[in-house]
């Protein structure tokens, strides 16, 4: 059994690779929005380097003033979204156009960065991995959407970030947080609940 990514749930996988033209794409948008979801699209060409992604994110997302432009403080602004001024709407974001990323040094770096900030923003969970009742929680997805590269080609390197393990399920590369120190994400269900990151990324590789 295996695990359908989801835009409109509180459970990973927390980030997936797929084509513009998914059919599941459309139709998990379509019922975010018809929930009074928000769907932000941030186009994955401006995404050269660290520097630009913060800026990209900082800017069509309208980060408040004390956005650090660093890994550690998009994880927090990401899941901190719905602070002052921005409304209780659950949120997929999707980046366009994101062939090129492939080429990049961060890419691991920045699937766990997007997956933490989900975990963080669907189960809002304490260290002890309990629900953390002073803060909502909110459906927060991402997706990359490939227009000329398969998604088992991003396997070796999503894999790559810390604590993320791949699966590669439909022609999508689902990826989600694994560790001991990520709890509550994944049903048992998941196409890696038996397997760690590296034993994920090879099956993905194999297709």
């Amino acid at each position: 059994m295996t695990t359908t990514p989801t835009l409109t749930e509180r459970r990973s996988p927390w980030v997936v690779f797929t084509s513009p033209a998914d059919p599941w794409l459309a139709s998990e948008a379509a019922a975010l929005v018809q929930r009074n979801g928000l769907v932000l699209r941030l186009d994955g060409r401006e995404m050269q380097d660290a520097a630009s992604v913060f800026r990209t994110f900082a800017r069509d997302l309208s980060f408040l003033g004390y956005f650090g432009h660093n890994w550690d403080a998009l994880v927090d602004c990401l899941h901190d979204w719905h602070g002052p001024g921005h409304g209780d709407q659950d949120l997929a974001i999707l980046i366009e156009h994101a062939d090129d990323l492939l080429k990049s040094d961060f890419l691991g770096l920045f699937v766990s960065v997007l997956a933490q900030a989900a975990w963080h923003s669907n189960l809002r969970l304490d260290a002890d991995g309990e629900l953390d009742e002073w803060r909502p929680r909110m459906v927060q997805h991402f997706v990359f959407l490939l227009d000329h590269t398969a998604p088992v080609a991003f396997a070796e390197k999503a894999a790559r970030g810390m604590d993320v393990a791949v699966a590669l399920v439909d022609g999508r590369l689902l990826a989600t947080l694994t560790d001991v120190d990520w709890p509550g994400g994944d049903p048992v269900s998941a196409p890696w609940a038996d397997d760690g990151p590296a034993d994920a990324s090879a099956r993905a590789e194999r297709g």
